[in-house]
């Protein structure tokens, strides 16, 4: 796709904080990517409702408003950037950005304008704030004027700030005009009643959707009751209870451990969740990979045929781990990775070696390493520097084995231990293939793009990875020819 402009330096903003990014702007969509890999947003062009500009303080504001209510904001963009922006906008996109103007008089008094899920404050036609619908837990009409929004407690959001709206307090004299009532339905329980019709609250907005009863959950470790709601998920164990936005949902993982009897599934946050002083980007669920389960969906069939047509179905039955990430995938908008090309010494998906002191299997995807199930550790292609094979000592059985060590752009290393030395041709082959760099490629004599050193040849006898062999099965992306999204 052809590139237009790029900017640095722009943040995304939103409850979970500002994130640092850069911002790059296409014939077809507009590309925001957090700095130092994470969350991403991507909107095309067919999806855009509306682009508008905001003069705030020190910067400007671009705001874009999608046709399925979703409203993004970002910061950072100086003066000359609104005129190149505006004017790529108008070429390529056939949109005319709105200018909107901040208020700073310090007036708390003014209108409410309520726009797909958000709630914009004004005074004397300039924005005072404004407030996403769907982080509305719950409404409350207080005496006959006042409404009290209460929002979400999401557990990612004190990942990267200190303090988070928790309610907000709206009057509404029975005199006004916005929102016209009676003497036994007053303008407060009119507006009141606009808000419940817009978010998700009320009976069915606290109601989970579906729920999964004990999920082992690997990180953090418990086993869980997985709620899904129309907006968050749920996880309630003995000790623990995390609520999590779907906002905060980047990614979702569906790895097989071959021919064992469980299944990964990763949900990628950004930001965090929060247990004490240690944050976990990653929940690793564990589901038993034979295990069929039939569920239905609590949910309207007027809700499921517009908001979430083509994106879910009122009932489903399947194995376990298809049926919660087809469920999640459709609540959250959020995409599946599943594993690609790569097959180890037994047609197997990850090989098994160990991360500082823990034991675990590393997955080559097609756009990543994925370290599982702890420490989860996921490593981005384009953030590696160079990858570099270490030998063993020669001399006990050490010999069987070789080490694997990413090292960063950033100049942070990752060491996996313990390989068995006859996934090194498959490692190898990988690795060149995506055209990362080898650190000590020249140290190896290579036969047709393969390293042939003899102490990475295996012997007949080798059985491979004890942990990863995958017998006869087929890899659920085999017929792809690569990482499989949906």
């Amino acid at each position: 796709m052809t590139d237009g402009p790029s900017f640095n330096n722009i943040s995304l903003g939103g409850r979970g904080g500002t994130n640092p990014g850069q911002l790059k702007i296409y014939l077809g969509k507009i590309s925001w990517k957090k700095l130092g890999g994470g969350k991403a947003v991507e909107v095309d062009k067919v999806d855009i409702a509306g682009v508008t500009w905001m003069k705030v303080p020190r910067t400007n504001q671009l705001g874009v408003r999608t046709k399925d209510g979703l409203y993004y904001k970002f910061t950072g963009f100086r003066d000359q950037d609104v005129a190149t922006l505006t004017n790529f906008f108008q070429s390529n996109f056939g949109i005319s950005p709105e200018e909107k103007q901040l208020s700073v008089s310090g007036r708390n008094w003014g209108e409410v304008d309520l726009n797909g899920n958000m709630l914009t404050f004004m005074v004397g036609q300039k924005q005072a704030f404004e407030v996403s619908l769907a982080d509305v837990s719950q409404t409350q009409l207080q005496g006959k004027n006042d409404v009290i929004l209460e929002f979400h407690v999401d557990d990612t959001t004190g990942a990267n700030e200190k303090d988070s709206l928790m309610e907000i307090s709206f009057h509404i004299p029975n005199s006004n005009t916005q929102f016209v009532g009676d003497e036994n339905h007053p303008p407060a329980q009119v507006f009141r009643d606009k808000i419940m019709s817009m978010a998700d609250v009320g009976a069915g907005g606290e109601e989970a959707v579906v729920t999964f009863e004990g999920i082992a959950i690997l990180t953090p470790r418990g086993r869980y009751s997985v709620e899904l709601h129309l907006s968050f998920l749920r996880l309630q164990g003995q000790a623990n209870d995390f609520k999590i936005q779907y906002s905060s949902v980047v990614r979702l993982f569906l790895l097989p451990k071959s021919n064992q009897p469980h299944t990964f599934v990763v949900v990628t946050l950004d930001p965090p969740i929060r247990k004490g002083q240690t944050l976990y980007p990653h929940i690793v669920l564990q589901f038993e990979t034979d295990y069929v389960v039939q569920s239905e969906l609590l949910m309207s069939e007027e809700l499921l045929n517009t908001k979430y047509k083509d994106k879910l179905e009122l009932s489903y039955k399947g194995l376990i781990h298809e049926v919660f990430t087809t469920i999640l995938r459709g609540l959250s908008g959020a995409k599946i990775t599943k594993p690609g090309k790569f097959r180890s010494a037994q047609d197997g998906y990850a090989v098994k070696s160990s991360l500082k002191a823990e034991d675990g299997v590393l997955y080559p995807l097609e756009k990543s390493f994925f370290f599982l199930p702890k420490p989860p550790t996921l490593i981005l292609h384009e953030e590696i520097d160079y990858v570099e094979f270490e030998r063993h000592a020669a001399g006990g059985s050490n010999m069987h084995y070789f080490d694997l060590l990413i090292r960063l752009k950033t100049e942070q290393e990752h060491l996996f231990r313990n390989i068995q030395r006859n996934e090194y041709h498959n490692l190898f082959d990988f690795i060149s293939g995506k055209g990362l760099k080898i650190m000590n490629l020249g140290d190896m004599k290579t036969t047709d793009g393969v390293a042939a050193d003899s102490d990475f040849v295996a012997d007949k006898d080798d059985g491979g990875s004890p942990t990863d062999d995958s017998g006869e099965e087929d890899s659920d992306a085999s017929e792809s020819g690569g990482e499989k999204e949906t």
